[in-house]
């Protein structure tokens, strides 16, 4: 097997890894059957104890996220897949013997999350070593993207599960389902040996505006400690909540602007625009560099929030999702790339790690921000201000953006030995 040929199937395998584990994207189709009354086949649920477990998982999955980056850089991530797809696969079988808000806090809040956050957190790192750093925008795009595209087959498959056999045996299934798939495919996978050597591809830019690398391998202590990191930091939490806010509101936003009935089209239509967005935004950032894609996307988006207020009708609806989609997908993966860039790939695992940190924080203020909208002033049209002046500051913020280019400081003991 040529080595480019190995690369491909690493690559097939990673994304197939993570199409098969967007669980997550489905929980709102779970949530509707779980608040139906006992009487009508539900469990009887408030929309509070229905969310708990995916609240719960947000966080959980940027946490493990963390460490499956930190675990990854020191044994490879070839067991942290495997565990983390058995994590997945088993939490969801284990969600089926239980119908209480606690007992899916523990089994998808903390069991399901803990495992996609390992899977997640390894898949992108690993596919990239394998290429060319001139193709890590797109490979990191082709990756996330089978984690983001999942939505559209996750959703209408848990729905008619559920029609057909009830809640609880419809984690079963799909528990025991990603155990097989997933399982096999994480037999496929593992990081590149040591004297690895991607192949060069015929044509690599040389532009200016093309990605720099820094040349250098930080650790994630090293990597806090430049400025680079904070405003990257800030700039995926302030651009990211705009496309989370979406992603748990369109269907509400949809029937409420453009009176529009059954609005999951519209769940499908921006989960293919996100997952193409991470395709397409990767592939971008790979010809015109990072700083550029990045300040492209907010602008982009700044306008679609500040113009979303006025979408009322179904045409308009629609650009604005696909919109939405596009720039949320393409921020995912656009800050991987531009961690390699900056900060190495030695340490990547960790190091993104950290800086994924941001989305959890994002995925908690999207919704938050969209709720309070909605129940204090019986529109959105507040929180489409918010995320566009968010946005903004993610503009300005890009501006003051400059590449990484110093040596990393040595460790305080390092520097004394060396002396």
């Amino acid at each position: 097997m040529t080595k480019n040929s190995k690369a491909i199937r690493i690559l097939v395998a990673g994304t197939g890894i993570n199409l098969s584990i967007g669980f997550l994207y489905a929980w709102s189709v779970f949530k509707k059957a779980m608040v139906v009354p006992l009487t009508q086949g539900g469990w009887g649920w408030t929309h509070t104890e229905a969310n708990a477990a995916y609240t719960t998982a947000v966080v959980v999955w940027a946490v493990a996220l963390l460490l499956a980056g930190m675990i990854q850089d020191r044994i490879g991530p070839k067991w942290v897949i495997r565990i983390g797809v058995a994590l997945v696969g088993l939490g969801l079988v284990a969600s089926g013997f239980f119908s209480t808000p606690l007992a899916l806090m523990i089994t998808v809040g903390v069991v399901v999350a803990t495992g996609i956050g390992f899977v997640y957190g390894c898949i992108t790192p690993m596919a990239m070593k394998w290429f060319h750093p001139s193709k890590k925008g797109l490979v990191s795009g082709i990756t996330v993207g089978g984690f983001g595209v999942a939505a559209v087959y996750f959703a209408p498959l848990a729905g008619a599960l559920i029609r057909a056999y009830g809640i609880s045996r419809t984690f079963l299934v799909l528990g025991s389902g990603i155990l097989v798939v997933g399982g096999f495919l994480s037999l496929l996978v593992d990081n590149p040996p040591k004297d690895h050597v991607p192949a060069t591809p015929a044509r690599v830019s040389t532009k200016n505006h093309a990605p720099r690398h820094s040349g250098h391998d930080y650790t994630w202590r090293q990597m806090l400690g430049t400025p680079q990191f904070y405003l990257l930091w800030i700039m995926f939490v302030f651009a990211s909540s705009a496309g989370v806010m979406m992603i748990g509101h369109l269907a509400t936003i949809a029937s409420k602007q453009a009176a529009i009935a059954n609005p999951a089209y519209l769940v499908s239509l921006l989960a293919v625009c996100n997952a193409s967005g991470r395709i397409g935004g990767g592939y971008l950032s790979d010809k015109i560099g990072r700083r550029n894609t990045l300040l492209l996307v907010f602008s982009t988006q700044l306008l679609n929030m500040l113009a979303f207020g006025f979408y009322t009708t179904v045409p308009l609806i629609i650009l604005g999702t696909v919109v939405a989609g596009f720039s949320y997908g393409s921020l995912m993966s656009t800050f991987p790339s531009i961690t390699s860039d900056y900060w190495g790939m030695k340490g990547y695992g960790t190091n993104y790690g950290v800086l994924y940190t941001a989305w959890g924080v994002c995925g908690v203020v999207g919704p938050l921000l969209a709720g309070w909208a909605i129940d204090t002033t019986g529109s959105y049209a507040a929180a489409y201000g918010i995320s566009a002046a968010l946005l903004g500051v993610a503009i300005l913020l890009g501006l003051l953006l400059k590449p990484v280019t110093a040596a990393p400081k040595a460790a305080p003991a390092a520097a004394a030995a060396a002396g």
